[in-house]
């Protein structure tokens, strides 16, 4: 049975038009792990990070899980010196899902977002909304519905 923030994110991607498959798993406990039971490589994953710019200003970071994203990058990137990321109720709170599962299709707030160079060009696998639902698109498509500003944000 979906849970409503599930629904939410797959009502979203499939009003956003593009190609889309959904993979249910239960508990996973590393990258590797949730690569496996998704079919496919770790670098596929794309975490979806939520970092808080200022008050009331957040943005979706997406980079792949095989890589870490720079703090020094971001901060140039998003002109500032300081960011952080929330604790686990305020992400929740500003895009209505649980770390883990937070997806910008479907967020309660439409947060700018920004892809590291490396999500394009490739199918990825994303965050679907619940623990162990998992969206696979194209990471050219998640960059052209977000508008997402692409950049070298990752090491």
């Amino acid at each position: 049975m979906e849970t409503p923030a599930e629904q939410r994110a797959l009502e979203a991607v499939e009003a956003a038009g593009i190609a889309f498959t959904v993979t249910r798993h239960g508990p996973v406990r590393s990258l590797e792990e949730a690569a496996a039971a998704r079919g496919v490589q770790p670098g596929d994953i794309v975490k979806t990070l939520v970092v808080r710019r200022g008050e009331d200003d957040f943005w979706f970071v997406l980079v792949p899980g095989d890589r870490q994203f720079s703090w020094p990058k971001l901060r140039a990137l998003l002109g500032t010196n300081r960011l952080s990321m929330p604790d686990a109720a305020v992400a929740q709170e500003v895009t209505g899902y649980e770390r883990g599962t937070i997806t910008p299709f479907g967020s309660t707030r439409d947060w700018p977002v920004v892809a590291d160079t490396t999500v394009g060009g490739r199918t990825v696998s994303m965050g679907g909304g619940a623990h162990g639902v998992a969206l696979t698109v194209s990471g050219d498509d998640v960059i052209r519905v977000f508008d997402a500003q692409v950049a070298d944000i990752s090491d």
